[in-house]
């Protein structure tokens, strides 16, 4: 019999993650099986996969970890290899405490595994840098937003479940200050402006949108000239909303596409500037955030520069 009771930094986390982050070599399949048949009990008391725990919860769990390991495992349920090792000494840290981490993440560099990516994310070198301190209390660091894998610049990491479950918050309804730089296409109307335009939900499933039909979520962007030239614009952009892709989507309905974005951008204004400029990635930075430490609610302001292929750039524009 397994038996422990629920601390702080798990508060909040639903039972089945739990189960499945504290024996990870148990088959998930497994896991549900003993939470459907009552071998699963929170403070003596049948458990719900979705159930949140709480500080001071006893689970008690019928069987012990060897002998659970050793239940039938699926074909389906084996875990995929580990990702390749990675070198802790090439992540940039701009900023690091006992509750977060502020990165600098280069361009190139995908957060989170996904399809096609198997390794090298920001993810594994975050936890080889921190090693045996990446786990504590069951939740393990992680990034606590998203930045386009083109995309360089400041993402923050939370290393305690609290920090999580603050900037959850923060980023869903407190709206942090994020500032973008961007090289866009054109001569822009005016020194600055905004974009309020509603953009489709991103990852709306297809049942869905034949449900309901297309899904539009408010999106804000503000942008400010920094460098004009006859052909391109080097604009500061900060967001009010957090949509998928936002910038990228919100310049390009504007007819001012971001330089380099091969998915929404212009195919021919961007093989112009990688001839004449040299530019070979999309040109957008995450230059800067300020938000509520989770600790103390003080603010915290963290930067970073543009990086060195993005200043070429600009020095051939004639832009700096």
């Amino acid at each position: 019999m397994i038996e422990y009771r629920i601390e702080a930094d798990t508060v909040g986390m639903r039972l089945d993650k739990h189960l499945r982050k504290r024996m990870p070599n148990v088959p998930v399949s497994h896991l549900f099986k003993m939470i459907r048949t009552k071998k699963v009990r929170v403070n003596g008391k049948r458990a719900q996969p979705e159930q949140l725990l709480a500080e001071g919860d006893v689970l008690t769990i019928r069987g012990t970890e060897e002998q659970l390991t050793l239940a039938e495992r699926p074909k389906s349920d084996r875990p995929p290899p580990p990702p390749p090792p990675v070198d802790p000494s090439r992540l940039v840290i701009l900023k690091e405490d006992d509750w977060l981490m502020a990165v600098d993440k280069p361009s190139g560099m995908a957060v989170h595994t996904g399809s096609g990516i198997t390794g090298g994310t920001l993810v594994d070198y975050v936890r080889a840098y921190l090693g045996p301190k990446a786990t504590r209390n069951d939740f393990t660091a992680s990034p606590a937003h998203r930045l386009d894998r083109e995309t360089s610049g400041v993402i923050l990491v939370a290393k305690r479940r609290p920090a999580m479950v603050h900037f959850t918050e923060i980023f869903t309804h407190g709206h942090p200050k994020k500032r973008y730089l961007t090289l866009v296409k054109g001569k822009m109307p005016k020194d600055s402006g905004v974009i309020d335009l509603p953009l489709a939900e991103h990852q709306q499933t297809a049942e869905s949108k034949a449900r309901r039909g297309v899904n539009m979520q408010a999106a804000v962007t503000r942008w400010k000239v920094v460098r004009q030239s006859s052909d391109a614009a080097l604009l500061s952009c900060t967001i009010e909303t957090g949509r998928t892709h936002q910038i990228r989507r919100h310049l390009v309905a504007v007819g001012h596409p971001v330089a380099g974005d091969k998915k929404y951008g212009d195919f021919a204004f961007n093989r112009d500037v990688r001839a004449r400029w040299g530019l070979k990635r999309l040109f957008l930075h995450a230059e800067r955030i300020e938000f509520p430490h989770p600790e103390d609610g003080r603010k915290v302001v963290v930067e970073t520069p543009m990086p060195p292929e993005l200043m070429d750039v600009l020095k051939r524009a004639a832009l700096l």
